[in-house]
Parts: C-alpha cells; sequence; structure tokens
C-alpha cells in the first residue's frame, strides 16, 4: 500500500500530467450538473453533453422538468444509454426537489442521496463541482486507478475506496484530486492498455512494473 506521501506525490504528479482536469460534463447551475450526472450512468461524458444543451434548453429547472411529459423528455435523451428509466428517475428527482427543496438542489450527503438516482458517487460530484464542498467521487477510474497504484487495497469497495483517499489527502485537495484520477484513468491509466511503458508514475506501481516486464 502506497503511504500517504507517496500518495500524495502521486496524485501531484497526475496533476502536472492534466493541469487542467476537471468536471467535463458541460452545465451551468447545480441542477444542470447533477442532471447530467445521473445521464452520465453506463454513458460517456461525450454523449451526455451532446444531448443535455437541448434538455436544458426546453427544461431549464427542476419545475420544468417535473412538469414535462416523460416521453418529451425520452425524446430528448434518446441517444444515450438506459434513456427510458433516465427520462423517468430525472422527472422524479426534478419533482422530489421541488417537493421537499423549495426547488433547490441540495447541497448535503444525506439529503442528496433521497433524490431519485442519486448514490454516494452522484453526489460527491454534486456537492464538489457544485458547491465547493470536499468530496471525492470514487467513479470506475478512480477505483481502477487507487487499486493499480495499491493506493488503496485492491479489496476494498467503492465506500473503503472513498474513506481511503479521505485519509491521505489533504481535505482541501479531495475534488482536484478526484478530477487528476478520473483524467489519468481516462486518458493514460486506461482499463485494457495502460500505458504503462511511458508512465511517469511506474517507480510507484508495482502492477505497471509486473506488466512491463512481461
Amino acid at each position: 500500500m502506497l503511504s500517504k506521501a507517496k500518495t500524495i506525490e502521486a496524485v501531484h504528479i497526475m496533476g502536472e500530467m492534466f493541469p487542467d482536469a476537471q468536471c467535463e460534463l458541460t452545465h451551468d447551475t447545480p441542477f444542470q450538473l447533477l442532471i447530467a450526472v445521473i445521464l452520465s450512468a453506463q454513458a460517456t461524458d461525450v454523449s451526455v453533453n451532446k444531448v443535455t444543451p437541448a434538455l436544458f434548453q426546453k427544461f431549464p429547472t427542476p419545475a420544468a422538468l417535473a412538469d414535462a411529459p416523460v416521453e418529451k423528455i425520452m425524446e430528448s435523451i434518446k441517444s444515450i444509454g438506459l434513456y427510458r428509466n433516465k427520462a423517468k428517475n430525472i422527472k422524479a428527482c426534478s419533482q422530489k426537489i421541488i417537493d421537499d427543496f423549495d426547488g433547490m438542489v441540495p447541497q448535503t450527503m444525506e439529503e442528496l442521496i433521497t433524490l431519485a438516482s442519486v448514490g454516494r458517487k452522484t453526489a460527491n460530484v454534486v456537492m464538489g463541482d457544485a458547491f465547493a464542498i470536499p468530496s471525492i467521487a470514487v467513479d470506475t477510474h478512480v477505483e481502477r486507478v487507487t487499486k493499480r497504484l495499491r493506493i488503496c487495497n485492491p479489496k476494498a469497495n467503492v465506500l473503503e475506496v472513498e474513506e481511503t483517499l479521505q485519509k491521505k489527502i489533504p481535505k482541501g485537495e479531495w475534488v482536484i484530486t478526484h478530477h487528476r484520477l478520473i483524467f489519468f484513468g481516462r486518458y493514460h491509466c486506461l482499463a485494457r492498455n495502460p500505458k504503462c511503458t511511458i508512465c511517469p508514475l511506474l517507480y510507484l506501481c508495482k502492477e505497471g512494473q509486473h506488466r512491463k516486464a512481461e
């Protein structure tokens, strides 16, 4: 397992590799970010960004989306995966925001996860990127990278990965660390063909060293 110091060192190197790491989902408001993150489940950010501008132009607020016929919502997002269920979920999510939160996206984990289709990962993204609340969202990239580098135990579940990162990374760096890990996983430490031979973190990565030796 990488020490706290080595973990911070690794994340800072990722920052040098990807100095512009940030949320790649197009949004102007916390509500738009929330909906975009829900839509991004099992879909790429690129595919979500293709449908959200028109979606938000038609339904810019929780009230507008809650009042929209689900068929109209489906029509707007039909190019992304699971669009039928996602249309129902974002409509229900919007209605819950109207009914329970006065039309405003809540800012706490406890409240966010009461919304339709919102789990810890989505809640952490919204807290961090919409409200600048220290948080670390663990998606497939974050989980893969932290386990390959042995920042986290390879057998850790998603919550344990999140808790380990919170212990090893200074709280003020949680949000940017989340983005650096995602960019590193998305564009360098790929699931099937990681770029181990040109990786500046190879000296810290036992799995990468093993791959290179094969």
